[in-house]
């Protein structure tokens, strides 16, 4: 598992100790992974990076694990996917700007250095 997802084998082991990953135990007792948990790590790996917490990420999947868990937990996976689409609509929106400032400085400088009237320029 670690080498498909690229996560470290103590981050694995987090998951699991968190409820965030639950693999099957063979009678040796070794963990088995399918496919579902290599996506499973995938989207807590992508929860993570949004900056959602242990709880909230668990939240999240005990809304999708059944019907009757789903209507009692929807309100605040709703609350909590809503305030996160909020902030990544605020970090596109401040990477656009950014983006389209150092654009305009490139350009702007990419036409003194070629018509050799740069503020060095002697």
């Amino acid at each position: 598992m670690s080498r498909k997802t690229g996560v470290s084998l103590r981050s694995l082991r987090y998951y699991e100790e968190k409820e965030l990953l639950n693999p099957v135990r063979s009678e040796n007792g070794y963990r088995e992974y399918d496919e579902a948990d290599v996506e499973q790590v995938r989207v807590i790996q992508l929860y993570f990076s949004l900056g959602l917490t242990v709880k909230e990420i668990n939240d999240f999947f005990h809304c999708t694990r059944s019907e009757e868990i789903k209507r009692q937990c929807l309100p605040n996976a709703i609350d909590v996917g809503e305030r996160k689409l909020n902030e990544i609509k605020k970090q596109i929106d401040t990477l656009r700007k950014a983006k389209s400032h150092l654009e305009d400085y490139l350009e702007s400088w990419r036409k003194m250095l070629h018509k050799g009237d740069g503020p060095n320029e002697r």
